[in-house]
């Protein structure tokens, strides 16, 4: 499912780099993290990956990982889900930075992924930078450019680490068969998080305006994800520190943004039930 390449080319370095700078800043442009392409796909998966470090994720120690195309990584298994589902009752080892439908077989940028350096220290990264959304076509305006950046942190302790997500661009927020309309808007909309899988109280975080259409894109100047930021004085990034096996609480939720009402979560749940027979 992955393209593994020996050289990255100028050309294409310059490229990835470019789409970054074009956008809000939050994204390691310096580190790359791009030696390694998820060959274009929809819901595609890698096998397992090399974190270069050891990762303790609340008690399990991790040095591989997933990278699945729809916005995620996961530990315990790849993931081909499209249609977000509520990080905070899942039993899936995940971390999430935009979980929602991308599709990158016809428009957009593929997803890159690879270990590299962040202020000295080890870190592992993946570039979903100029992503498109399902179904996948070059008449789509809207792109999305965010990433993951796992940091290792044993220089306190081994399996600590951090994890960052950088939000440049989002323009749009669900793919058509998580109901959203052509424009990528509306619908199943994305979530941002992660989960041990367990449920357990603790084990899991979703950043407020998580399935609130609207809420992450960079149309909400109040509340979209490039504007706002948890541990960190750049906007659009957001740092969650994981030290003996726990994720440190992050403080309260950015700004006013509601968290959807349980009838509501119900009824999209109903609704991507359906939609997910009817996708491809």
């Amino acid at each position: 499912m992955f393209l593994q390449k020996s050289l990255v080319t100028g050309l294409m370095l310059a490229g990835l780099v470019m789409a970054q700078s074009a956008n809000a800043g939050a994204i390691r442009a310096d580190a790359f993290f791009g030696d390694n392409t998820l060959a274009p796909n929809d819901d595609g998966s890698t096998g397992l990956v090399n974190l270069g470090f050891t990762a303790n994720f609340f008690g399990l120690n991790f040095t591989q990982t997933y990278v699945n195309n729809n916005g995620n990584i996961t530990f315990d298994n790849s993931l081909s889900t499209y249609t977000p589902f509520d990080l905070t009752s899942t039993g899936r080892q995940i971390i999430a930075p935009f979980f929602a439908d991308v599709d990158t077989r016809s428009a957009g940028s593929p997803v890159t992924y690879g270990t590299g350096t962040v202020d000295g220290r080890n870190a592992f990264g993946v570039n979903w930078v100029d992503v498109d959304y399902f179904f996948s076509s070059p008449n789509n305006i809207n792109r999305n450019s965010f990433q993951l950046v796992l940091i290792d942190r044993s220089d306190i302790a081994v399996g600590d680490f951090d994890i960052e997500f950088n939000f440049d661009q989002i323009q749009w927020e669900s793919g058509t068969a998580s109901l959203g309309d052509a424009n990528g808007l509306g619908g199943n909309c994305a979530r941002s998080g992660f989960s041990n899988g367990t449920g357990d109280a603790g084990s899991f975080y979703e950043i407020a305006g998580s399935a609130v259409c609207g809420s992450f894109l960079d149309t909400d100047l109040a509340n979209g994800l490039i504007y706002n930021s948890l541990n960190s004085i750049v906007d659009g990034r957001y740092i969650f520190e994981a030290r003996s096996g726990e994720v440190v609480t992050p403080p309260p939720p950015r700004g006013d943004v509601p968290e959807p009402a349980t009838l509501a979560l119900l009824g999209l749940g109903l609704a991507g039930l359906g939609a997910a027979r009817r996708k491809k």
